[in-house]
């Protein structure tokens, strides 16, 4: 991970995170015909650019197993250092489409209890943002649904 672009000043990302949230201004969900929706941006993103800061409702393994019976488990993170729990993002998070290459990286902060969107490149105007569900931004395994 390169250098990290906090959105405006530091009193300004500290006050995101005392609200426990923050979204990017530009961000905006679109429908993609064919995919559903998506996360897409009305302006450039500078690479290493923290996106957005989701809390997270944490639920454990026996919750996982009724979620995963459900529409949810497309939804869903593993989630905690030993991966015997699962999380539901709030925000955009869940919007995020998959690429395996994609121009964004998670970050999980299990002790607060929030995913970050960051920018592994600089994303132009009106382009998708997209995760890489494997957790790497880069990392070719297969999901378990047909991507590209």
């Amino acid at each position: 991970m390169g250098k990290l672009i906090i959105l405006g000043t530091a009193s300004y990302f500290n006050n995101f995170t005392k609200r426990n949230s923050m979204l990017h201004p530009s961000l905006h969900i679109k429908s993609i015909k064919g995919k559903g929706r998506g996360v897409f941006t009305s302006e450039k993103i500078p690479a290493d650019t923290i996106i957005e800061v989701s809390p997270v409702i944490v639920m454990s393994k026996k919750d996982r197993t009724y979620l995963d019976k459900t529409l949810l488990h497309d939804y869903i993170f593993e989630w905690g250092e030993k991966k015997n729990q699962c999380c539901m993002a709030l925000g955009f998070i869940p919007m995020y489409n998959h690429s395996y290459t994609s121009n964004c990286e998670y970050v999980m902060d299990f002790k607060k209890k929030h995913i970050f969107i960051q920018t592994v490149r600089e994303i132009l105007k009106g382009e998708e943002l997209t995760i890489n569900y494997n957790g790497d931004w880069d990392d070719g395994k297969r999901v378990w649904f047909e991507a590209e």
